[in-house]
Formats: C-alpha cells, structure tokens, sequence
C-alpha cells in the first residue's frame, strides 16, 4: 500500500531529517514554535504546515517509511518555483528580455464592480528600457485531497526513531482541481486581454506523471516560437533538490485547454444507459404551494 507524505518540509529534505528536526519542525507546523524562513522567496514561510512538496511512500512492514522506493517529489507550495529565479531567467530567454530584467509579484490585472482587485498576475517579468516589455508567469502548484496534515505533525512531534514513520492518513494529489478547476479559468480569462495586448502569458507546472499523462506529455513537434500562440508552458522539475528545466513549449489558448481538461463528453448512448440504471422514482408526499 502507498499513501502521498511529506517530500520537503520548510524547504529541507524530510528523509534527511533526523528526529530532534523533525520534532522541532512538527511544533513550528502545529504554531507552537518560532516561524520557519522560506529559502526560496526569502522572508518568513507562509503556508500552513511548511510542507513544500510531497511524495509517494511505501511502508517498508514496520510502519516506516520504505526510502529506497520513494517517488518523484510534487510541488505544492507556488513559492517553491521561486528557487534561485529559475523560471524568471528562463522566461526572459525564451522571450528575449536581456537588459536590466525586473519583475513585480502579484500584479493587479481584474478590477471588481466595487472597484477592488478581483484577479492579480502571480509574476511579471520586463524590461522597462526605452519601452516596456513584459511578460506574465502564472505558477500552478497541486493541490492535494485526503486526510489533513495535522494529525501527520502531531506523530512527528512524538517519534523518536531514525527513519521517519509512514504517514498517518490517506492523501494524493487532486490534480483535477489544480488545472481543470482552476488553472483553466485562469487562462481564458487573462489570455484574451493580453493577446490584444500583443503580450503573452507563461505557465509554471509541475512535470509529475499524472500531469504530464493527462495533459498529454510534450507535444510531438513542440513549437519553440513565442508569436505561434498564446501560452508559454515551462515544465520543471525537482532533482536533488534543485528545480530545473526540462520542457517548454509554446500553445493557443485553445490547446492548452483542450489539454487541460483533459476529457471528452461519453456518447449519448453509454449516457443514457448510465442514466438509466440510476433513476429512482420520486417519493410522493404532500404537495407545497
């Protein structure tokens, strides 16, 4: 049985922790510690619990983890992209920003009716020399369903042997509601904008299989050229961790959600044979003006 636990936590590798760490750890997730440092985007960790990625374990029979077969680690912290600026040095090359390369976080682009933020870009990379010339990045971290951390924290806050135990719950990453649900949104809204703009928007996204498969992998002749569409993909991935590149490739808005969605509409006959095995009749009662 393999369950999704713990990868990196407040940006160190949870296999390489030794017990007093981890517990120290489990007290600053639980909030009865001092705040942890975010190595990646500087200042202090702002995501509850400071688990940064994740990762699939097996239990190696004793109720710990079996480290030898631990997968691929999962992104599911969007500041965890921000290591050393990888992205943003790799964004300003595919696009031909050179000198003097800035960027600006959370830059407001939707406006409510009340005149407030309703939507921000999470970064924007330019160069403001004799015109500005800019691109946005969107970074897609995966959300994760199951059981909640906490109880995880509090059975590290006891454990006192060498090898960290297997986790306590059952979780996997919902990488449905990181793309489908709310990435593709995201794109059909701020993509019609800047292509009349003439600029363009990049998207950060964790290369894990699930991904990858669903989305369908890179494409057999990946287009390298920025004006063939609307969407910049930028595929990375965690070595020894480092986040490095991997892919990138350039797709219409349309494509990328095509690709995204990830499905098809089931034929009306395969519905309706569904739908037939699971009518019910409606249970009569009083009847309500």
């Amino acid at each position: 049985m393999t369950t999704f636990g713990i990868a990196e936590w407040f940006g160190q590798d949870f296999l390489s922790l030794d017990p007093t760490a981890r517990q120290r750890l489990a007290r600053v997730a639980l909030g009865s510690d001092r705040s942890e440092p975010c190595p990646y985007r500087g200042g202090t960790c702002s995501k509850a619990g400071g688990v940064c990625s994740i990762r699939e374990y097996d239990d190696d029979g004793t109720g710990r983890i079996d480290t030898a077969t631990a997968g691929p680690m999962v992104i599911t912290c969007p500041n965890r992209f921000e290591q050393d600026q990888m992205l943003v040095h790799w964004l300003a090359e595919i696009t031909g920003l050179t000198e003097g390369v800035k960027m600006a976080r959370e830059v407001p682009f939707m406006i409510a009716r009340s005149g407030k933020p309703a939507g921000k870009i999470d970064l924007v990379v330019a160069t403001d020399n004799q015109e500005l010339r800019w691109f946005g990045l969107e970074v897609q971290a995966v959300y994760f369903s199951g059981d909640a951390m906490a109880p995880e924290f509090r059975h590290l806050q006891t454990d006192e042997e060498t090898t960290p135990p297997y986790p306590q719950g059952r979780r996997h990453p919902d990488w449905r509601s990181s793309t489908a649900k709310r990435l593709m949104p995201q794109l059909q809204a701020k993509v019609p904008t800047l292509r009349r703009w003439a600029s363009r928007i990049a998207v950060a996204v964790d290369p894990a299989p699930p991904v990858s498969t669903a989305m369908g992998g890179p494409s057999t002749s990946p287009s390298h050229d920025v004006d063939s569409g609307d969407v910049i993909w930028l595929v990375s991935e965690l070595r020894d961790g480092e986040l490095r590149r991997r892919h990138w490739e350039v797709l219409t808005l349309e494509e990328s959600c095509d690709r995204l969605l990830a499905a098809h509409p089931i034929g009306r006959v395969d519905f309706e044979t569904h739908l037939r095995s699971m009518l019910r009749a409606i249970p009569t009662g009083t009847m309500h003006d």
